[in-house]
């Protein structure tokens, strides 16, 4: 008997799984997964749940691996949502609910793919599923710790999957073999407070900073590079806290995020932020201080044998070749690099994260297809 991927899809839908709750997501894949063979093993890290689950010998030479999440953001409103958002209505050939894109309905394919595919053909090898419950939030405790457990305990895919939405409106025309890096950089000018009328008794930390986040945002990172676009950088926040129009606030705070391609590192752009607010200290006499994250450092899988398995097997499903893309933002897949060779191939993302997120009836069993003819050459 097969799984079906639409009815699995509803079932983690009705799960109200928005970060960092599991909401019965994982409980529900760990049931299926354990009566169809797999060992499975949660692996939940300061509060977060995350699902490993196994067919096969551990430490085969071929571990194919999927990787996933079943968390979601929140829905918002659910009274501006034509159907309740964990709901899992059917209807016009849609499933719609939070969740549905990205990444449930993605998820539930390569599950059924893969339980079908061990069930019908067993392969010589293994296939292994790396589930989390926090790629919405802060991704501290998700597949970072699925990662760090499968090295304490010797386990490894050889290659991975991660079934994240990838395909801009057409199905089948995109797989990512990269993504930009990331990083966050939170700055605050700290001045002296004064009266407006009185601006030489105050020291106004405003058009330092204005100042600061001109030079930054002007200034041309690069053009791009042979598998990247260009790094980009977007001012995304600016505050003072100051609430009248007749004091010179004290400090004022500046947020900005890089996307960053691999002309660059993440250390190396922190370092030239760095340069630039010591310049305009030097002129302005501001002080400012600097907070960076960096969530990811840019990375790609060369095009090669483990791409064209993939892009072949979109291409039978769909009747397209799928374009090698490095665009959008951070997945888990930059996690998973550092383990082994990673890309990505999905749905149509179109209404990830909206009012009305849902997904077509009929890609969700292409999808599942087309990770079923992934596993079939993979083990050829």
């Amino acid at each position: 008997m097969t799984l079906d991927p639409v009815d699995l899809t509803a079932r983690l839908i009705r799960c109200p799984s928005v970060t960092p709750e599991e909401g019965g997501a994982l409980d529900l894949l760990e049931a299926e997964l354990s009566v169809a063979g797999f060992a499975c093993t949660r692996v939940d890290r300061n509060g977060t749940a995350n699902l490993f689950a196994r067919w096969g010998a551990k430490g085969a030479n071929r571990s194919f691996g999927f990787n996933g999440h079943t968390d979601v953001v929140p829905p918002g409103e659910a009274g501006d949502w034509r159907f309740p958002p964990f709901s899992a209505a059917l209807a016009e050939g849609r499933l719609w609910g939070r969740g549905a894109c990205d990444m449930k309905s993605g998820v539930a394919a390569f599950v059924a793919a893969a339980v079908d595919f061990v069930r019908e053909t067993p392969p010589d090898g293994a296939v292994i599923l790396t589930i989390t419950g926090d790629e919405e939030g802060d991704a501290t405790d998700g597949t970072v710790a699925l990662l760090d457990w499968m090295a304490e305990h010797g386990e490894r895919m050889t290659h991975c999957l991660v079934g994240e939405p990838t395909c801009p409106t057409t199905m089948g025309e995109m797989m990512k073999n990269g993504r930009r890096g990331s990083l966050t950089a939170r700055i605050e000018a700290r001045g002296v407070q004064g009266h407006a009328a009185y601006p030489h008794r105050a020291r106004n930390p405003l058009p330092a900073l204005v100042r600061l986040l001109d030079r930054l945002a002007r200034h041309e990172l690069d053009r791009g590079s042979a598998l990247f676009d260009p790094s980009t950088l977007a001012i995304t926040g600016i505050d003072t806290g100051n609430p009248v129009s007749n004091v010179i606030p004290a400090s004022a705070r500046a947020m900005l995020n890089i996307r960053f391609n691999d002309l660059h590192t993440g250390d190396g752009l922190v370092r030239w932020i760095y340069d630039q607010m010591q310049a305009v200290e030097a002129e302005t006499g501001i002080a400012f201080t600097l907070v960076a994250k960096i969530s990811g450092e840019s990375f790609v899988t060369e095009p090669g044998w483990f791409t064209d398995l993939v892009a072949d097997a979109v291409q039978a499903e769909c009747g397209i070749r799928p374009g090698l893309s490095t665009s959008g933002g951070t997945s888990d897949a930059r996690f998973i690099k550092a383990h082994c060779p990673v890309v990505e191939f999905g749905l149509v993302g179109a209404s990830m994260h909206k009012t009305d997120e849902h997904v077509e009836i009929a890609h969700i069993h292409q999808l599942t297809a087309i990770y079923r003819r992934m596993l079939a050459a993979y083990f050829a």
